[in-house]
Parts: structure tokens; C-alpha cells; sequence
């Protein structure tokens, strides 16, 4: 009966901290029933606990993935099912680690085997950082400061070490538990400390404004050859028009029209004439045809004038986005002020190299499927807080976002509810270029080589029998009183 309440509770925390919704509390006890379970039962138990809780936990996801996205099964299984047993896994190191009196190197093995899982599919698979457990803090403040100095990946490491080192410190065979517990509160100290007082320093602001504007109707790329197209093109230039005048810079959302080397004069001649006549930097997205191929690109126009810059989106949405021909290379509207487009904004070392080359706001057109909206606002949000970056995110289907450096949000509101949504914020100042920036993943390739210690202290475990003086006790079972006495402790 504890094996399937266990079960329950963790996978019903799991099913409410993650997803595309997710209430960050939940998200640090959501391992800790199934943790707790371990060292109390067999190894074949504890395995398919987690496995089993993680599968659960995340059933709300199944519509989003096989609907929405419309992933083959077996790719949307690979997810799912995969990551379900890289956690039966480390649940399986940490009770075997935690048996053999290391409950240090056990929480450890979990956090740093979760963020090296994360990291490997993040340079694997073509949605960049997208599955990472960091984007159910992002309104938490003071713990999403941490991602300044690591990225994503030391928040993940918080969230799944804590819940690990609380059950380690509460095992049937952990001695010296105040140890333990000075390290837990250690974790949980550091990153609160340092976002507390990151936050507290001055954020100035600039007296230059931002706008954001969508209309989600009609709900598709418009071509411009069309009466239609003209119609959309003319009610956007009319919006801009009522901005007031202290907006320094408008933002459209993405693949807003279609566009080949014939019509194209048709957007480029009335917003490069706008900007200019505006004194305002505007971007917009749209289909590409050029050169025989097409592109999901951003167009900025100077309030300087000149030709528009073109930004060409680099990741392109499997699927979807087959009948496009990715781009590559930074594009900058001014000074300090980059393209990006949607899915882009889910890649950190994108994003770093924007920061490393100047930029202090990125400026992206963005399309979302309705439903996974908030998600996709605060993983670009994630971005900014890496880099200390300022992200202007307008998106169909989804939000207009504005976010600061830190996180937080300036001004936001859900398109589709009225006939043109429009946000403006004012742009704060370079808050500076961060470690994330300077260093780049470092933090997760420091949790490899803390996997990889945690396993050979297992390995060599296993290859002595078990514990020190032979194989470990069954849970629940007293060891010999010389393997006890001569146990040694993790500290």
C-alpha cells in the first residue's frame, strides 16, 4: 500500500507542477513521495514507483504532444516514456547509493543525472532547451536568478536536489542527519540569497518604449498579392499610427504576411516610409520567397531609413515548418537591438551569442499554439534572465510579452480577445552581460562529471558486494554490527 500511495502522490504532484502550466511549489515535492519510497523498499519497486509516477504525472501532456504539435506517437512516446525511465533510473542509483550510507552522492546523482538528461536533449533533438523543469519557476524571482550565473540548468538541480536531499537525510540508514539537513538548507539558501539580491539592486529605465501588436484574425499567413493581404497590412499601419509618439519601436508578430521578390515593395515601400515618418524601428514577420526557396523571416525597418535588415529564423518546427529552408546569422534593426524569431528563443547558446555581440533587447516575432502561450513567453523570458536581456515577444495564438532582465514581466495581455491586442512598456536599461553569458553551460557540464563521480562511487560499491563488508541488508533488515561500525559516512 506505501508503494502505490507513493506512486499516486508523486505523479498527481507531477501532474500539476509541470506541464504548460505549472504550480511551482508543486514542482519541489513532486519527486519526494517516490524518493522517500526507495531505500524502504525492493530495488524492482522503487524503480517502477518512479517510472510509473513520472509516466502519470505527465498524461496531460499526451493531447498537447499527439494534437496540437501533431508528433508521430512514437516520437511524442520517446519523450515521455524515455524520460519516465532515465527517472526510474536515478531512483534506482539513489536507493542503492543511500543503502550504501552516501545520501549526499545519491541526491546529487539525481539532480546532476536530471540536468545532464536535459543538457543531452537540448544538443540532440531540434527543440533546444525545451523540456527543462526551470520553466516552472519562472515566478519564483528570486530562484530564477539563479539561471544568470548557470543557465537553465542550476535551476533544475535546485528543484530536483532539495526534494532528493530531504528524503536522503530522512533514510532508514543515513546517520548523521544534520549533515545532510545543513546541505539542504545550504541548496536552498544559495540561489534565494543571490536572487534576493540580484533583484534588489537598481534596474533603471530608458525613456524609450516598446509596442507589441496582433490581430489573430485572419488566423494565417496572408500573401500580399492578395486584397486581403493589403486590407491586414492597412490596419496594422493604422494601429501604429495611434502609438504614442515616445515608442521608439513596434514589433508584429510571425509569418503575419507572405512575400516574394514581386510584392514584397508592397510591405517594404509603406512601413519603411511609416518608420521614418514615425521615428520608429518596426518589425514584422513573414514568408519569404526568394532565390527558389522560402523563409520564415523578420524584417526590420529603421526609423533612419534605409533598406530593411533580415533576420532568417534558424530552428524551424519539424513538421510544420517543412517546407522552409532554415537561415542562419545574428541581424541587428540598431544598436543593441537583435531579430530573433519564435522557436529560436528556446536555444540558449543562440541567444548568448546575441548578448556576446551586443545586444541588450531582442526583438522577436512569434507564433503560438494558443494553449502552450504562457510556456512559450516564459521560456523566452528564461533567455533574457540568462543574458540580462530585455525580450519584446509579440505572437500570434498566444501573448504579447515584455520582459526585463530579471524576469519580470512589464506589460503583457492574451491575443485573439479583441480586434487588434496591443502592449507597450518602457525598455530598461543594459543591466550588462552575465556569467551565463561569459561562460556558457559550464554548470551542466560540471553535473556530467557529477554523474559520472556518483556512478563510479557505485560501480565500485557493487564490485566490493555491496557495502563495506559485504552485500548490503534487504530494507528493513539490520546490517551486521561491523558493517555498521566500520559504514563510512557521506559528508
Amino acid at each position: 500500500m506505501t508503494t502505490v500511495v507513493s506512486t499516486l502522490a508523486s505523479s498527481l504532484l507531477l501532474l500539476f507542477g509541470t506541464g504548460l502550466d505549472p504550480l511551482p511549489w508543486l514542482t519541489w515535492l513532486a519527486p519526494l513521495p517516490v524518493l522517500r519510497l526507495a531505500p524502504r523498499v525492493g530495488a524492482r519497486a522503487a524503480c517502477c514507483a518512479a517510472g510509473l509516477a513520472w509516466l502519470l504525472g505527465q498524461s496531460r501532456m499526451w493531447p498537447y504532444f499527439l494534437g496540437t504539435l501533431e508528433m508521430p506517437f512514437p516520437a511524442a512516446a520517446g519523450v515521455v516514456v524515455g524520460q519516465a525511465l532515465v527517472f526510474a533510473l536515478l531512483t534506482l542509483a539513489y536507493r542503492r547509493l543511500l543503502l550504501n550510507g552516501r545520501p549526499l552522492t545519491a541526491a546529487a546523482a539525481v539532480a546532476a543525472g536530471w540536468v545532464v538528461l536535459e543538457y543531452a536533449l537540448s544538443l540532440a533533438l531540434p527543440h533546444g532547451a525545451w523540456l527543462s523543469l526551470a520553466y516552472t519557476q519562472t515566478d519564483v524571482l528570486p530562484v530564477l536568478q539563479t539561471a544568470s550565473l548557470t543557465g537553465p540548468w542550476g535551476i533544475t538541480f535546485v528543484v530536483l536536489g532539495l526534494p532528493a536531499a530531504l528524503a536522503a537525510a530522512g533514510a532508514p540508514r543515513t546517520r548523521r542527519r544534520g549533515r545532510v539537513l545543513v546541505a539542504v538548507a545550504v541548496v536552498l539558501a544559495l540561489p534565494l540569497g543571490y536572487g534576493t539580491w540580484r533583484l534588489s539592486q537598481p534596474h533603471p529605465v530608458t525613456t524609450a518604449r516598446v509596442a507589441l501588436l496582433d490581430t489573430d484574425r485572419p488566423d494565417d499567413t496572408v500573401a500580399l498579392a492578395t486584397s486581403a493581404g493589403r486590407r491586414l497590412l492597412d490596419r496594422y499601419v493604422t494601429h501604429v499610427r495611434r502609438l504614442p509618439r515616445s515608442t521608439s519601436t513596434v514589433v508584429l508578430p510571425e509569418k503575419t504576411f507572405a512575400a516574394d521578390g514581386r510584392t514584397l515593395p508592397l510591405l517594404t515601400g509603406p512601413l519603411r516610409r511609416l518608420a521614418v515618418e514615425r521615428r520608429q524601428d518596426i518589425v514584422v514577420g513573414l514568408v519569404l520567397d526568394r532565390g527558389g526557396a522560402s523563409y520564415n523571416a523578420a524584417l526590420g525597418f529603421r526609423a533612419r531609413g534605409g533598406e530593411p535588415v533580415v533576420y532568417l529564423k534558424h530552428h524551424l518546427i519539424p513538421g510544420a515548418e517543412g517546407d522552409l529552408r532554415p537561415g542562419g546569422g545574428l541581424t541587428f534593426v540598431s544598436p543593441g537591438r537583435g531579430l530573433i524569431v519564435c522557436k529560436d528563443l528556446d536555444f540558449p547558446a543562440l541567444v548568448r551569442d546575441y548578448r556576446r555581440h551586443g545586444a541588450a533587447v531582442l526583438l522577436a516575432p512569434a507564433w503560438d499554439f494558443t494553449e502552450d502561450g504562457r510556456l512559450h513567453s516564459r521560456m523566452a523570458l528564461v533567455r533574457g534572465v540568462e543574458n540580462g536581456l530585455t525580450v519584446a515577444r509579440a505572437s500570434r495564438a498566444g501573448r504579447l510579452t515584455v520582459s526585463d532582465p530579471y524576469g519580470r514581466v512589464l506589460a503583457e495581455r492574451v491575443t485573439g480577445h479583441d480586434d487588434v491586442t496591443t502592449v507597450t512598456a518602457a525598455l530598461p536599461a543594459d543591466a550588462g552581460a552575465t556569467v551565463y553569458t561569459r561562460f556558457g553551460d559550464w554548470f551542466a557540464r560540471l553535473c556530467v562529471l557529477l554523474l559520472a563521480l556518483a556512478l563510479a562511487v557505485l560501480a565500485r560499491r557493487r564490485s566490493h558486494g555491496g557495502g563495506p563488508d559485504g552485500p548490503e541488508p534487504e530494507p528493513g533488515r539490520v546490517a551486521p554490527r561491523k558493517a555498521r561500525v566500520a559504514a563510512r559516512e557521506d559528508v
